[in-house]
């Protein structure tokens, strides 16, 4: 039985749902959302937080500030009130609802970026304000301001190194014979240190990136995206190219498909799960018709706190009302009793 001190010292690094009897297909998905954060972005924010304070850059006087759409913001939320410091999390309209309340909850500051980047996304947009909110810290001088440190999860080698040393050997211990392992692409990092273990390892594994369309990271055409997590509208100085086997980019249609086909089951994941899902089920059925490879993918977070968005009947309505019929949603009715 674990007993910790601190909440990012919890986390479930050896659970795997077989997807076969759920959508036939020879997939294991390694669910990370069972820790205090709700995702995999725990992981990173524990090693850029750790790093920062070795190094001296954070003190117990700075506030921490990062550029987050959720996830890695609710993490550094958790760390951030255990260790005692002050957090903003810089975010956009495309937010849950649920994760910014839930930041708030841990105490952090979330402020809402609203003004769209020339790629039509946010993330520049955020990306400035981070900066200039710095920028103003150094301009008042010693003393002269709050002592502002920006993680960078974009550009930091602590986000990829965090899954070098815990994701991929994990994945490596549970599956010696593994063939191909898909990682959805966000900041790159989870898919990066995955990359970078298994080559560095001489371990022949196919590395399979998953974009969602619209996304820039890989040099797609910027479109409108409505779920959170995976994609970008500025390609992160995090990735190499050279580490990746394959890119599949998926419509966030298949994702919105593939979520519902998950739940109808009993399987309750969130949108990038589903863009990771979609895209390894089309690869395998593309690259192995017929065959059985060792094939895993990785599920970032879990569902619950997208029950406003992707699982929203009067969101999916407006987003993607053209495949409501698909989805089997059940009536909500409402008794006067």
């Amino acid at each position: 039985m674990p007993v910790i001190t601190s909440p990012q010292d919890f986390n479930v690094e050896d659970l795997y749902v077989d997807l076969r009897p759920v959508l036939d297909c020879p997939l294991y998905l390694k669910c990370e959302g069972f820790n205090f954060a709700g995702s995999v972005k725990l992981k990173a924010a524990a090693e850029m937080v750790e790093a920062a304070e070795r190094e001296g850059a954070l003190t117990p006087e700075s506030i921490i500030v990062e550029s987050s759409s959720g996830n890695l913001g609710i993490a550094l939320s958790i760390i951030a009130a255990s260790k005692g410091y002050r957090f903003i999390c810089v975010t956009d309209p495309r937010c849950n609802p649920a994760s910014m309340r839930l930041m708030r909850a841990l105490g952090a500051e979330v402020r809402v970026i609203s003004r769209q980047d020339a790629n039509g996304g946010f993330l520049e947009s955020r990306i400035r304000y981070v900066r200039e909110l710095c920028e103003t810290e150094r301009a008042g001088g010693p003393g002269g301001g709050p002592d502002y440190v920006w993680l960078n999860q974009y550009a930091n080698h602590n986000n990829w190194m965090a899954h070098y040393r815990g994701t991929a050997p994990a994945i490596d211990k549970h599956f010696p014979e593994l063939e191909v392992l898909f990682v959805g692409a966000g900041t790159t990092g989870t898919l990066m240190g995955c990359a970078r273990y298994f080559r560095e390892h001489a371990r022949p594994v196919t590395i399979v990136a998953v974009d969602a369309v619209g996304s820039v990271t890989f040099g797609g055409i910027p479109e409108r995206r409505m779920v959170p997590g995976l994609g970008t509208s500025s390609r992160p100085d995090l990735v190499d190219e050279s580490f990746i086997d394959d890119v599949v980019h998926v419509p966030e249609t298949d994702t919105i498909r593939t979520v519902h086909r998950l739940s109808s089951r009993g399987f309750l994941f969130g949108g990038s799960t589903g863009t990771v899902v979609s895209g390894a089920e089309r690869w395998l059925a593309e690259k192995y018709p017929g065959e059985s490879p060792v094939a895993v993918a990785i599920a970032p977070d879990l569902g619950e706190r997208y029950l406003d968005s992707i699982y929203e009947e009067s969101w999916l309505r407006d987003n993607f009302g053209h495949i409501l019929s698909e989805l089997n949603l059940p009536n909500a009715d409402i008794l006067g009793i």
